[in-house]
């Protein structure tokens, strides 16, 4: 288990205030970053209002523009035994290494163990040491918080995905109690489930680390569908009624663009990959639910590229019912052969008037076609169908089983 891992959504926040706290106490900028020198929070101070331009050393703009430092920076800095310092260690100005300024490293540790550093821009007269002695303090609150958020990205996939495959009934209550012993406090409070799919891998270990996603209490790969494999993914709200945290992580996750549709096709491309969030849960015990929830969105999201890269189960319609059928319950005998390659123009027809309410004006709009063009293929489609599109029901019919058809 890695005690320096890449800081998460859920503990941001925690370090960026710890890190002002530090720049308040010592009246300089702090900046803290790991124990492999990537960029964690930086803060900046100045009694004046304005940053002092000097204070932006090359090493240190590189280190906040793209939240690393380079091997040999990292070398340099190492070789002045900051590695096993357990007090604040001096470093002169080295304009040749891009050091312009001295610096201050404050040593993060925790159990004796160093998880990353915070820095400052050395001055005359400095810092004394009774601030120092107190910004040390700080950074003892620093390293509980790291190791805390190491512990709690420990690879908890085979756990989740015991929840998520487990049958009803006592297999999926031990799942569960298994899930929330491993969280500890984190099993209380409200959660939900993200689906994105399909997943390059068939590797179930083949999956990011749930440290590097946004707001990821845990994550795993399952099948989805008959040749395909989804990443599930855990995350914990900070309130039950806030979804964001979900959205965040999903849209993180995704590696490709919903692609819209061609000039002048009048037909929108099915995206390749989407994502959907499922509803929040009191507890652990509803994320089964949710990752039924989530599952469906996702496949309503591959299905309508209206519902956006990530869609919402709350927000996906008669899809909610849809996806509940069984594939093969999905094609009315009536509607099959309308859904036969060599009609896909009538059945887009149909469904755009369908989608229209049945308005006339609106479908020949929404297609770019002349209404007199639009009425033949409606005749056409009654044709190969034997429905009546005046009959309210037959209506229904034509439209669940068109959408149905994309899924």
């Amino acid at each position: 288990m890695r005690e320096n891992a890449r800081v998460t959504g859920d503990y941001k926040g925690d370090y960026q205030e710890l890190v002002d706290e530090i720049s308040e106490l010592l009246g300089v900028p702090a900046t803290l970053e790991n124990r492999d020198f990537e960029l964690i929070a930086f803060g900046a101070y100045d009694s004046e209002g304005d940053l002092d331009p000097s204070a932006l050393d090359p090493v240190r703009t590189r280190s906040i523009l793209t939240r690393r430092s380079t091997t040999a920076v990292r070398t340099w800095f190492e070789g002045f035994g900051i590695t096993r310092a357990s007090g604040p260690v001096r470093i002169p100005p080295t304009p040749e290494a891009g050091v312009y300024r001295g610096r201050i490293c404050l040593p993060v540790r925790h159990r004796g163990v160093v998880l990353g550093y915070v820095w400052l821009l050395d001055s005359e007269p400095g810092p004394t040491d009774r601030q120092l002695d107190a910004a040390m303090r700080v950074t003892a609150r620093i390293g509980a918080l790291l190791a805390d958020e190491a512990q709690h990205g420990a690879d908890l996939s085979r756990e989740l995905r015991a929840v998520l495959t487990a049958e009803r009934g006592w297999q999926a209550d031990m799942a569960v109690a298994a899930l929330r012993t491993a969280l500890g406090p984190r099993g209380d409070g409200p959660y939900t489930m993200v689906c994105v799919a399909p997943w390059p891998s068939t590797d179930p270990d083949d999956a990011p680390s749930a440290r590097t996603i946004p707001h990821t209490t845990a994550l795993c790969t399952l099948p989805w569908g008959p040749a395909a494999h989804a990443l599930a993914i855990l995350v914990r709200l900070r309130a039950p009624d806030t979804l964001t945290p979900a959205t965040t992580a999903a849209t993180r996750l995704l590696v490709e663009e919903t692609r819209t549709s061609g000039p002048g096709t009048g037909e929108p491309r099915t995206p390749s990959r989407a994502a959907g969030v499922g509803e929040p849960r009191d507890g652990l015990a509803g994320v089964a639910a949710a990752w039924q929830e989530a599952s469906a969105a996702a496949r309503a999201a591959l299905a309508e590229p209206g519902f956006g890269p990530v869609a919402h189960w709350s927000r996906i319609g008669p899809y909610r019912l849809l996806t509940a059928l069984p594939p093969e319950t999905a094609q009315d005998f009536a509607v099959r052969p309308l859904l036969s390659p060599a009609h896909r123009e009538l059945a887009r027809t149909a469904e755009v008037y369908l989608d229209c309410a049945g308005q006339a004006g609106r479908t020949a709009a929404a297609l770019g076609i002349h209404r007199q063009t639009l009425y033949y293929r409606l005749s056409r489609v009654e044709q190969l169908t034997g429905l009546d599109l005046d009959d309210g029901e037959d209506r229904l019919l034509l439209h669940m089983t068109l959408k149905g058809a994309r899924l």
